[in-house]
């Protein structure tokens, strides 16, 4: 159901007016064609090459407050001085071109000081997932072929008894270590703490003769067989983001019928973590270029967020569903000033309309949502303001330098209105995976990805995503993959058959549960296998709930089981 848009006037101008008036000859988000892999490509003219030219400009920004964490505020000439010296030691430490640098810490000052000094040199760096186990961290060291890895104290805590399984690593760098290291060096002897960063040398970054196609980032995602598969980034791609934002942006206010005003640094409070592409590309890249401030908390809670949001006048907040939902139904909320909020975005995970009415209505911001995926480097389309009050199951259109059609299962391009597999294409598009040459075939095909999901478009180019196809689970923006956990189901001696579904929640979007058959004359309480789970993957991936079923799985003439069929299970264990 659609709500009443903020002004009666709206809108002022189509979607295709509003691109137009964008993509000028002269204007901010003029576009140009370029040859990316041998495809023709439209690209934002006027984006910075590479990740040195973008760290530069955030150099410009000077004593403005680039993080904040805790009692630590940092400047972004302090930043720029820290991202200087640790990319000076890595070179003189052996990184070059093309090496891997593993980042495996929670969100820190010190996280973007290692990806940036990383990528600086042309070096690629390879987030990892903060949540997993000590043997999946191994797993995105040794697939990666990382050569260093730089990881806070809990990370290291869970490789430090597994240093034998990735021998490939010939250097650890250790964040705010509360013991002594075996086999590792402090961070802090090369940058300091983070205090101590305004007092470093002021330096120049060294000069990798960096191009805009050169490969920046290996961030994990998953497929159909469980295991992660590495999505090879370019420098490109993360450029791209930070005017896809701000032409979103410019869209929803020309859209409102409002003059586009001149850019002002913000506040905004970042509770997802930098490991995903939401947070790190279309958060922390355009905040590097518009001198924005990032406020980092150790762990979301809302009373500490609503004092945060409060005492710092945070303008922007969300990520996931959830953060919206657990500010909105907090009993205290209203003991707290959130007035400065000016927008409450989100992406990665399900969301009910209701929701959409409610940041509108409740606390008077703007909501946004947009889609993406590890693979498109984050946004593609993006959704704000009237049109997601109006279009609430919609995750909005393209922007201007992106495409998208749906396909039938020969590839055949369907018309507006019509159900099939969702592709994407644009300069945002990642390479391939990561030494998975038959997986990238599939995947990406002309300059197109397939996303697997199921979408329609609308006749305005509005993008609905229907379903998934590859049985995904988003767990408050977390990615669950089925047949990572079945796997790991099948594994335990009783278990003979099963399935991963995932099933409604009002606030995480959708929780995992499985169906489990047990071998005869074996037995396993849910609990059990709950316990099973956990020891073997990150806590996130845990079931809820098991389902046990006297019987096989329900399956198709394939001997695919039938999903769709198993959620009625749990109708009354999870509330929707």
């Amino acid at each position: 159901m659609a709500t009443q848009p903020l002004v009666a006037s709206w809108p002022a101008v189509s979607i295709k007016e509003a691109e137009a008036l964008l993509t000028a000859p002269g204007a901010k988000f003029e576009m140009e064609t370029v040859a990316i892999r041998g495809i023709p490509t439209r690209v934002w003219k006027n984006a910075p090459p590479h990740m040195a030219a973008l760290v530069a400009v955030s150099r410009d920004h000077g004593e403005r407050l680039a993080t904040i964490y805790e009692d630590e505020r940092v400047s972004y000439d302090a930043q720029h001085r820290a991202i200087a010296a640790l990319a000076a030691d890595l070179a003189a430490g052996g990184v070059r071109k093309g090496d891997r640098v593993a980042i495996a810490m929670r969100n820190l000052p010190e996280w973007i000081i290692a990806f940036f000094a990383t990528t600086v040199l042309g070096a690629i760096a390879v987030p990892l997932n903060a949540w997993w186990t000590g043997d999946e961290l191994v797993y995105g060291l040794t697939d990666s072929g990382a050569k260093v890895v730089i990881a806070d104290d809990e990370r290291w805590e869970r490789l430090a008894d597994l240093r034998a399984e990735y021998p490939g690593v010939t250097r650890i760098l250790i964040s705010r270590a509360a013991q002594p290291l075996d086999g590792a060096e402090r961070l802090e002897n090369i940058i300091g703490t983070p205090h101590d960063w305004a007092a470093l040398p002021a330096r120049e970054l060294p000069d990798a003769g960096l191009v805009p196609e050169d490969e920046a980032t290996i961030l994990y995602t998953s497929g159909t067989t469980g295991k992660p598969k590495g999505a090879l980034g370019t420098h490109r791609n993360f450029m791209t983001n930070i005017l896809s934002t701000g032409y979103a942006m410019a869209r929803t206010i020309l859209r409102r019928g409002d003059p586009l005003p001149e850019p002002t640094p913000k506040v905004a409070l970042t509770v997802i973590p930098l490991f995903h592409a939401t947070a790190l590309s279309s958060g922390l890249m355009g905040s590097m270029a518009a001198g924005h401030t990032i406020i980092y908390m150790r762990k979301f809670e809302p009373v500490r967020a609503m004092e945060i949001i409060e005492r710092e006048k945070v303008n922007s907040t969300g990520g996931v569903p959830t953060i919206a939902w657990q500010l909105l139904e907090h009993p205290e909320r209203h003991r707290y000033d959130l007035s400065s909020l000016e927008t409450i975005g989100y992406g990665g995970a399900p969301s009910a309309p209701e929701l959409v009415r409610k940041i509108a209505g409740e606390l008077k911001s703007s909501p946004g949502n947009g889609w993406g995926m590890t693979e498109t480097t984050a946004t593609v389309t993006t959704h704000s303001g009237e049109d997601y009050l109006q279009r609430p199951e919609s995750c909005g259109p393209a922007v201007a330098v992106a495409d998208l059609k749906v396909t039938d299962a020969e590839g055949r391009e369907l018309p507006p209105g019509e159900v099939g597999e969702l592709w994407a294409r644009g300069p945002m598009i990642v390479k391939g995976y990561w030494n998975k040459p038959e997986a990238t075939a599939a995947t990406f095909v002309d300059g197109w990805v397939r996303t697997g999901d199921l979408a329609r478009l609308d006749d305005e180019g509005f993008c609905f995503i229907v379903d998934r196809a590859k049985d995904m689970v988003i767990r408050g923006g977390e990615n669950i993959y089925s047949s990572e956990v079945e796997n790991v189901l099948y594994d335990h001696p009783a278990v003979t058959d099963c399935a991963l579904i995932g099933i409604p929640h009002r606030t995480l979007g959708e929780v995992p549960a499985a169906v489990v058959h047990l071998a005869p004359g074996m037995a396993a309480s849910e609990a059990e296998l709950q316990a099973w789970v956990r020891e073997r993957l990150a806590a996130f991936k845990v079931p809820v709930a098991i389902h046990f079923c006297d019987e096989m799985l329900p399956r198709n003439a394939n001997g695919k089981i039938l999903k769709r069929d198993l959620k009625s299970y749990f109708e009354d264990r999870v509330a929707a």
